[in-house]
């Protein structure tokens, strides 16, 4: 059976559309802009109803498929999300319909394994396959620099150079970046995400290294974002006795990817109430849903919740675009949103460190529930909403928040709250032992594009 094949363009639209394999390589737009699919598509109810009991990587082929069309053969796509979804996806029952999806079981011990495994397949496909050459250039707030090393590490034909910021990583974070060598180079600027993601973002388009064929890793790339929604649909076909039982998820936001992943979802025909935005004090969107103006937050606020403190989330390009408006890289909005759908569709809030630290002490200790930081405030938004919602209406609805990180990364953390140290997943024993190699760089462009060039 012959795919249809969906059409990438660029939320600047100042681009050309392109093919999901060109969208994927590029990474970013020519034009600064982020590529999104032209047209979204619909799941039918017989392809809803069949995911009640199946894998989670069959899941992944029905959804991945509508995005890949013809340009990948069925049985290579379902081969590799069978390589890509290899370990647990627990979902953890907390009281009444309250759930918490743990996507911390893969081999890095964070949710973003499901979109860098999967992207990194997809790309070594066509790299391969085409005998061409690539630089992936990521910048990283915690966990997608240790998810995208641990996915490209050993491709012969990929190089892989990881930005974060020097000091706002855990020590385990940066040590599974930092540890791997082989094909990963890892610098750590002297600055913020914001930093690191701008300097990106103008390597991208720096005519002066056009030869090394850049792309992306981080969810700028639509490669990397299209994964993230098969795991909203596994979670409702966990909980839905029928295509009409509603679910609403609470999502840590950092990048906004995560959250761009629900969206995707929900748009494709998941059963979807709201969707949680769950932000640290970086809470500039839900500012933006409460006061109709957007605000960056510049520098970002560093919270304990690291991976959230971006003061501007790139995939709010994407969530504009969704809603009929326009913004442009620098965050300024050329053409208005549906402010009024924005508001029906999302409950934004901003978690504070205190009330963050709170809520891991008063999780675990009235029902054994352990979260990290980041999906402490996943679970404290949740339990605002709520709160202000107290409606019947949403009483018979799932209510699932997303824990996106092992409590193992935050443990020195956890351990000043709790008094004890969460216990170490396999993926990450042993990475003290390890000797780490890294370069630290001025928050200077040139002096990065200086350094990329030698590397």
């Amino acid at each position: 059976m012959i795919r249809d094949t969906i059409k990438y363009y660029s939320t600047n639209l100042k681009a050309p559309e392109v093919s999901f394999k060109e969208a994927l390589l590029k990474g970013l737009a020519p034009d600064g802009g982020l590529y999104m699919p032209a047209s979204i598509p619909k799941l039918s109810r017989e392809e809803l109803e069949s995911f009640t009991g199946a894998e989670y990587h069959d899941i992944a082929y029905t959804i991945l498929s509508k995005y890949t069309g013809s340009e990948i053969e069925s049985g290579v796509l379902k081969a590799l999300c069978r390589e890509a979804y290899n370990f647990d996806i627990p979902l953890e029952k907390v009281s009444g319909n309250k759930y918490v999806l743990r996507l911390d079981c893969g081999p890095t011990a964070s949710f973003k394994d499901f979109a860098a495994r999967m992207m990194a397949r997809l790309m070594n496909h066509f790299i391969s396959r085409d005998g061409l050459h690539f630089t992936i250039l990521t910048a990283t707030s915690g966990d997608t620099g240790s998810a995208v090393a641990n996915a490209f590490q050993g491709l012969d034909n990929i190089k892989v150079v990881i930005l974060f910021p020097l000091r706002e990583v855990t020590d385990i974070q940066r040590r599974q970046m930092t540890t791997l060598g082989d094909n990963i180079r890892v610098l750590a600027v002297d600055g913020k995400f914001d930093d690191c993601q701008q300097m990106v973002k103008k390597a991208f388009l720096d005519p002066s290294l056009a030869d090394l064929s850049f792309s992306s890793a981080n969810s700028i790339n639509i490669g990397r974002l299209l994964p993230q929604s098969v795991y909203y649909f596994y979670a409702w076909s966990k909980l839905a006795e029928s295509i009409h039982d509603k679910i609403i998820f609470s999502v840590p936001s950092g990048n906004y990817g995560n959250l761009m992943g629900g969206i995707i979802a929900r748009e494709m025909g998941l059963p979807a109430d709201k969707m949680i935005i769950a932000a640290n004090l970086n809470n500039e969107v839900p500012e933006y849903l409460r006061t109709g103006k957007y605000r960056i937050i510049n520098p970002s606020v560093n919270c304990i919740s690291s991976a959230m403190n971006v003061g501007h989330p790139s995939n709010l390009a994407r969530i504009m675009a969704l809603y009929g408006g326009t913004m442009n890289e620098k965050g300024v909005i050329i053409k208005d949103p549906d402010l009024c759908r924005m508001r029906r569709d999302f409950f934004g809030a901003g978690i504070s460190d205190s009330e963050t630290r709170e809520t891991i002490a008063d999780s675990y200790r009235k029902s054994g529930l352990l979260l990290e930081p980041h999906g402490a405030v996943a679970w404290r938004a949740l339990e605002l909403y709520l709160k202000e919602t107290q409606s019947e209406r949403t009483e018979s609805f799932f209510h699932v928040s997303l824990e996106t990180a092992h409590p193992a990364k935050f443990s020195e953390e956890i351990n000043n709250i709790l008094g004890f140290s969460p216990k170490i997943p396999d993926s990450l024993i042993q990475i003290e032992n390890k000797p780490e190699n890294y370069t630290v760089v001025e928050n200077n462009y040139v002096k990065l594009r200086e350094l990329i060039c030698k590397l």
